[in-house]
């Protein structure tokens, strides 16, 4: 008879194990700081382009472009942006994505499977929306994957602020969440975005990932091997045909991300905590700087209600995000026999499915591949695009507002550390040394109580003084 399986390991939104939590902690900041500059640039955008008097000059230094053209790279430099800096973001997605395979969440095919059928449904669904309202109403099909995507650095954003203290169960589903979005991202741009192909700079790309992956295996070090190697693979790739950021992706996952013993870091966590900054600091503020500068008049934001192009995208990034990993998720759950966690409720799980409907980075990119023929529709699809995000964000922050004591009490609770040994006492509470431990230091707090009480009704003589 096998043994009974511990409630925390039938809970769907169960407890992180210490490492875990500390490891989404750290990524997290990260993220929402990045999230924050993407939301500024973002703004930046908007305002640099709506303004008559600095419209040209927005336009004239997207269009700008410079780089070697005997080298097939000469790009304006709203095109570096897209791919260029973007491979930054892809190549952390890799490693990110790598790390959850050897070390996160998605080693255990049975924890993986909500993340993994949630962020399925997620992306199903709004595409299906898509589709739907489009046959309806007569419009492209062209623009079906633009509501797929997650936009992580976004969403954390937007959390911090309307000042939530979401969980950190609720935090890791999110970004384990947003890496599975990214690679299905990853797949259907090399899939249906990629042009004629060019054999020869394929070749050759592949011929550089080869070289780059021995180097890694026969641990050679050195920035000046790899920066210059990693430049040249990206430039074969772009010369390609093949999206230039399936390059980033592809290196991301060749580093390796489990530790080896002496190591407090893998290479891959080491390289990914240098570069993060650089991804969400620059590389993606600047992408939305040149990609969401769109204007947002009074008819254009009521054209994205009336095209079914637009409005198809709005629809699939509210509606079709929340319903489909809201039921992806509760699917899972009821067809594996997992419960929620006791301190959690399916609305929680709802909200937090509608802050994934924020698609902001990747759907713009998707936006700018689907519509290469039709400058005037990919602008109108970037509207739609920010007008759908933002009414995901406002949304999510009224359902997870109202949740927010809840939050608040339990987050408290995870972070709780009355021994001020660094650990939170909630990882403690099963070790015998634990409530030794806890037992002193309520008995100090006891004595001292008792002695402060004697002093103040004198009775503690004159050389008695609280501590």
């Amino acid at each position: 008879m096998s043994a009974p399986r511990n409630k925390q390991d039938r809970q769907a939104f169960g407890r992180l194990s210490l490492p875990e939590r500390t490891f989404v902690a750290n990524a997290l900041r990260t993220e929402t700081v990045g999230g924050v500059l993407l939301l500024v640039a973002a703004i930046a955008a908007l305002v640099w382009s709506n303004i008559p008097a600095l419209h040209h000059s927005y336009e004239a230094v997207s269009d700008f472009h410079l780089g070697p053209g005997a080298l097939g790279l000469d790009l304006s430099i709203e095109h570096w942006a897209a791919d260029g800096l973007l491979a930054v973001f892809f190549f952390v997605a890799g490693i990110e994505l790598k790390r959850e395979l050897v070390a996160g969440d998605l080693r255990d095919p049975k924890a993986a499977a909500l993340p993994v059928v949630a962020a399925l449904c997620g992306m199903a669904t709004p595409a299906l929306v898509y589709v739907v309202v489009n046959a309806i109403g007569g419009g492209s099909m062209s623009g079906w994957a633009v509501p797929t995507a997650t936009d992580i650095a976004f969403a954390l954003a937007v959390l911090a602020v309307i000042g939530t203290s979401l969980p950190s169960a609720l935090r890791a589903f999110l970004l384990t969440l947003a890496v599975v979005d990214d690679l299905f991202a990853i797949l259907i741009i090399a899939v249906f975005f990629t042009d004629d192909l060019n054999f020869a700079a394929l070749g050759g790309a592949f011929l550089g990932l080869a070289v780059f992956w021995l180097l890694l295996r026969k641990r050679v070090r050195g920035w000046y091997i790899y920066v210059p190697l990693a430049l040249a693979i990206w430039g074969l790739m772009y010369n390609s045909g093949v999206h230039a950021t399936i390059a980033g992706v592809a290196m991301g996952l060749m580093l390796r991300c489990h530790r080896e013993e002496g190591e407090e870091q893998s290479p891959g966590e080491h390289i990914e905590h240098l570069v993060r900054p650089l991804s969400a600091g620059l590389a993606v503020p600047l992408f939305a700087l040149f990609s969401a500068g769109v204007a947002v008049s009074g008819g254009a934001i009521g054209d994205v209600f009336t095209k079914p192009e637009t409005l198809g995208v709005v629809l699939g990034l509210v509606l079709g995000k929340a319903v489909g990993i809201f039921g992806g998720t509760w699917l899972t759950a009821r067809f594996t026999k997992a419960s929620l966690s006791d301190e959690l409720a399916w609305p929680d799980v709802f909200a937090v499915a509608s802050l994934a409907g924020i698609g902001f980075t990747v759907s713009l990119l998707i936006g700018e591949l689907a519509f290469t023929d039709d400058p005037l529709l990919t602008d109108e699809i970037k509207a739609a695009v920010l007008m759908g995000s933002l009414i995901a964000a406002v949304i999510s922050s009224v359902l997870l507002k109202i949740r927010n004591a809840k939050y608040r009490a339990l987050y408290e609770t995870e972070n709780r550390d009355e021994d001020l040994d660094g650990i939170p006492d909630i990882y403690e509470q099963d070790k015998p040394e634990y409530h030794l431990r806890m037992a002193e230091i309520y008995e100090r707090k006891a004595a001292e109580h008792r002695r402060l009480a004697q002093v103040a009704a004198g009775a503690g003589g004159e050389d008695e003084r609280p501590a």
